[in-house]
């Protein structure tokens, strides 16, 4: 298991509608990649988060090569908009 201290970072984030989202740096706590997305997007009225930037929580995509016991693995992922969702997970790699 991962310490909290090794979790991968979020280097940048291109939603920009995203609540969570300050100046293309996430301010999550820690972000879940479910789907093909980050399952931790929201598009509210006011911004939220922490000081500092966000983290990879978790991973659901088993069929990425990052993907160990559905945690995530990279060194940072990138978060964008590619196809329907806005909050793509762009580093994501297939096995």
């Amino acid at each position: 298991m991962t310490s909290m201290r090794e979790l991968p970072t979020v280097q940048s984030c291109a939603a920009t509608s995203c609540s969570y989202n300050e100046n293309s740096s996430c301010h999550a706590g820690a972000i879940t990649v479910g789907g093909s997305a980050c399952g931790t997007f929201v598009e509210i009225s006011f911004r939220g988060g922490v000081d500092q930037g966000g983290l990879v929580g978790a991973c659901h995509r088993s069929e990425c090569k990052f993907n160990d016991k559905l945690e995530c693995t990279a060194s940072s992922v990138e978060i964008g908009g590619q196809g329907a969702d806005v909050a793509d997970c762009l580093t994501y790699e297939a096995k």
